[in-house]
């Protein structure tokens, strides 16, 4: 983009936070946060969205992007094969418009709730793998694909474990810190680059990933009592910060990981 596009853009808020032309790669977006950051980037103007999926039976996300009038394809790929996760983003790439990806987001995760004493390996190694192996390798293939380029963002999906501790989620506490070192160390590396490298770190928010905790009664309550904003998130809580992360608007935050929590991290 030229200087003057750059100074247009800046005066323009409409065209600092769209997304015309560009194509955008997302995992996790069949359901919860990611399906509505995916179909919510479509509204903001993404050109192409490349959904990662398992397999092409749930096209719910797909159909609802093509009726905002953005063009969607789906990539089949299983985050727990990383064999399958280091084609994926060649794959996008054959399939996007002009052949380019402008944005990265890693939204796809697992969870495994066990007392730590009895957590089982194979458990730990799944959600390492789904939550930060398949993060790191789509990071790198972006990175080959955007460094040359020197243009792109990659939005990481952290939690409010990358900074705290949690109960029975040992190997998510751990991937999702790990998330947080990585979006830093890769920017540091990038963004000199002019490739934007940051995270999200949601609060409590009712998807089917949190369906333990909502029903137990007891601990619902201990958390909503400990959350300012009185409720818990909800997937379009999320869409705005997608979509600043991923426009001009952000192009000088890099490294950052971004609490969108209804104040749990400010108490």
């Amino acid at each position: 983009m030229s200087s003057l596009s750059k100074t247009q853009n800046a005066s323009n808020p409409s065209a600092l936070f769209g997304l015309q032309g560009q194509n955008v790669l997302i995992t996790g977006a069949t359901r919860g946060i990611g399906q509505a950051c995916a179909i919510g980037l479509a509204k903001a103007g993404a050109k192409h969205v490349i959904l990662v999926q398992r397999d092409t039976s749930n096209t719910a996300t797909k159909d609802q992007i093509t009726q905002a009038g953005s063009k969607a394809d789906i990539v089949i790929a299983d985050l727990s094969d990383m064999d399958a996760v280091k084609g994926v983003f060649d794959k996008a790439v054959r399939v996007a418009d002009g052949g380019h990806i402008d944005v990265l987001i890693n939204c796809g995760g697992i969870q495994r709730r066990s007392p730590s004493t009895e957590f089982s390996e194979s458990d730990w190694d799944d959600v390492i793998n789904v939550n930060l192996k398949s993060v790191w390798l789509l990071s790198q293939a972006a990175g080959r694909h955007m460094v040359p380029r020197r243009h792109g963002k990659i939005i990481n999906f952290g939690s409010l474990l990358s900074f705290q501790g949690g109960f029975t989620v040992p190997a998510y506490a751990s991937a999702k810190g790990a998330v947080g070192q990585l979006t830093k160390a890769l920017s540091n590396e990038w963004s000199k680059e002019n490739v934007n490298v940051n995270a999200i770190a949601p609060g409590y928010v009712a998807t089917d990933m949190n369906e333990k905790l909502l029903a137990d009664p007891n601990r619902l309550r201990q958390l909503n009592e400990r959350i300012p904003a009185s409720r818990w998130g909800e997937p379009a809580d999320f869409v705005g910060p997608v979509i600043f992360l991923a426009s001009e608007a952000s192009k000088y935050l890099s490294g950052e990981m971004l609490t969108v929590d209804g104040g749990w991290m400010g108490r």
